[in-house]
């Protein structure tokens, strides 16, 4: 979240003059409908699009046109379209909005830095724009600050500047939809960098009972505020930190004390150091009813548990049960041993396979016997340099033991290692619920690299295999 930091000072003076300079036709309510202009400017692009004269690009396909800590200028005939899900109508944000690529189950999102002030007039949440890429920058704000934006110049420091007022009229143009925004559901504990600026909801959330009735906003604090948020995650809590601005209209109202819901836009700190999550408006915390508390692990009983301790050092897995298979390419997942602990390990290194695809498959659990099954297992990374050298978490019920490609393979949500954290240091994927599987069920981890690409030959690590029943 960007913050006026400079203005503190005169504050009082820039709330008593007009923002019609800011805003071109001086009108603060939300438009319904594009005038002549702007409706013959958005037509003339989609006209492009479709004749080819212009590219649409994915706002993935955007920001992969950011090199580390360099500003780039767009020179492509280059558009991206997306829906603003961060609003400054509380104060909360400044000079700012994030796109995200779709309304519902976004996958990836892009800061646009703009000198307009009560943008949310003109880019309202949930509003479909395209942007003129042509001519404009890519880049961070800060300087590794890990925020990829689109900006209107680049600085000496090598940083993205805002786009001027001519810069938004002729770049940002905003189609006549309002689409609705559905909240992406993510787990604390599973946040990372690429969830920044999507809007996303957390459940099972609530403030540590010592924050009740506070403020959200310290009146000490000159800029920003942190509090912490909870939530219950499995057998305890998943804490994140909630970040509101000084300047937020709601900066006084008492944080609730009961639980429920948060929905808010993931950000970072002004540094870049720590993801925040930053509020559009302080109705997004609907925390009225029960706290909720974490399971109780006496409750539950360790049906199944593989620690790969028996493992033989750097040699394809071989363990009973256990379904190892090369669905392209040559390469295996191997058992490996460091320091007396055993974990498997799928590498791309010097394979020598342009792509290789790797799954490894657990035993079959039996779910007819218990009403919650849940599974656990610790992850972690070595040498990734690319978002496309994956591991991903799959269950099938209907895997005949044997051949993986025919099974029906349902995608679920762990907390997988990024390239920023630590090389070999395993962390807890969460507890998974799979209790609303029937019959024999299999988890399988999926592996895709390259042993000729050196930017995907990275390896991901799985220990420590728990399945956890009642």
């Amino acid at each position: 979240m960007k913050t006026n930091k400079i203005i503190i000072l005169l504050i009082a003076f820039v709330t008593s003059i007009s923002f019609t300079s800011c805003v071109e036709d001086g009108d603060f309510t939300v438009p319904q409908s594009l005038g002549l202009e702007e409706n013959k400017s958005l037509t003339n692009i989609l006209e492009a699009i479709d004749a080819k004269t212009v590219e649409l690009k994915t706002i993935k396909q955007v920001k992969d046109l950011f090199v580390a800590n360099t500003v780039t200028e767009i020179i492509g005939d280059f558009v991206v379209k997306g829906y603003v899900t961060s609003s400054d109508h509380t104060g909360n944000f400044y000079k700012e909005f994030f796109i995200q690529d779709n309304a519902e189950n976004p996958t990836t999102a892009i800061k646009v830095v703009l000198e307009l002030t009560n943008s949310n007039n003109k880019f309202n949440f949930g509003r479909e724009v395209y942007i003129n890429l042509k001519g404009l920058f890519i880049g961070e704000t800060r300087s590794g600050d890990g925020v990829i934006a689109i900006g209107g110049a680049a600085n000496a420091d090598d940083e993205v500047e805002n786009l001027s007022l001519s810069q938004i009229e002729k770049n940002i143009l905003r189609s006549a939809t309002t689409a609705t925004i559905v909240p992406l559901p993510v787990k604390l504990s599973q946040i990372n960098n690429g969830h920044v600026g999507l809007f996303v909801q957390v459940n099972d959330a609530h403030f540590p009972t010592n924050l009740a009735g506070k403020p959200f906003v310290d009146p000490n604090d000159q800029f920003d505020t942190q509090r912490t948020l909870e939530a219950c995650e499995g057998f305890g809590f998943a804490t994140f930190i909630l970040e509101t601005s000084s300047f937020a209209s709601f900066k006084s109202s008492g944080i609730p004390s009961g639980g429920g819901t948060i929905a808010a836009v993931v950000s970072k700190t002004f540094n870049g150091s720590d993801l925040v999550l930053a509020l559009n408006d302080v109705n997004d915390v609907n925390m009225e009813g029960a706290r909720c508390t974490p399971l109780d692990i006496k409750d539950f009983t360790v049906v199944l548990n593989e620690d790969f301790n028996s493992g033989t050092d750097n040699s394809d897995l071989n363990f009973p049960n256990w379904t190892n298979f090369a669905e392209t390419g040559g390469e295996l997942w191997t058992e490996q041993v460091f320091s007396g602990n055993g974990y498997a390990e799928f590498s791309g290194f010097r394979t020598n396979d342009a792509v290789n695809v790797g799954w490894l498959v657990s035993p079959g659990i039996d779910m007819s016997a218990n009403s919650q099954v849940f599974i656990n297992f610790q992850l972690a990374q070595h040498h990734l340099e690319s978002d496309e050298n994956t591991l991903e978490v799959f269950v099938s019920t209907n895997f005949d033991g044997t051949n993986v490609t025919a099974a029906t393979w349902e995608k679920v949500d762990a907390s997988i290692p990024t390239q920023s954290d630590s090389w070999y240091a395993f962390k807890d994927a969460g507890l998974i619920d799979v209790s609303s599987y029937s019959g024999t069920l299999y988890v399988a981890f999926k592996y895709v690299g390259s042993g000729t690409d050196t930017a995907l030959d990275g390896a991901y690590m799985v220990d420590d295999f728990k399945v956890l029943a009642k």
